[in-house]
């Protein structure tokens, strides 16, 4: 991962809380809605209990901000995310080559999840840092 999201992680760190209470802690949907079918829109990412939920792929890694160490994996969905952030071309591709989203893997760790993991449209997540 670039520098942009190592500055932007210790940004988060230092200036912004992540609530206590709850991390880790996400829905499990009794069956989670597939992925768009090519050509289909996505449904976008929702806004409940002052989380961002988005539709994912169970098992998706969760990265640090080295991009390189995986810090946990996401077997919940939908799961909630913090903020998403515009960084560089390791996102995964997709229609946000370039996107990580905050988030807290199952076991609990805080980490980024590539956008291409997620199925749902992620352009309403809050971007971090505001």
């Amino acid at each position: 991962m670039s520098n942009r999201i190592r500055i932007a992680a210790a940004t988060l760190s230092a200036g912004l809380v992540l609530a206590a209470t709850g991390l880790g802690a996400v829905a499990q949907a009794s069956s989670a809605p597939a992925a768009p079918l090519k050509g289909q829109a996505a449904a976008p990412c929702w806004h409940s209990g002052g989380k961002w939920w988005c539709n994912n792929k169970r098992g998706a890694a969760v990265w640090d901000a080295d991009s390189v160490t995986i810090v946990g994996y996401m077997n919940t969905n939908p799961s909630w995310f913090n903020c998403r952030l515009d960084a560089d071309s390791t996102g995964g591709g997709g229609p946000h080559p370039n996107r990580w989203l905050l988030t807290t893997a199952d076991n609990g760790q805080v980490g980024w999840m590539k956008d291409s993991d997620i199925y749902s449209e992620t352009d309403p997540v809050r971007v971090c840092g505001t």
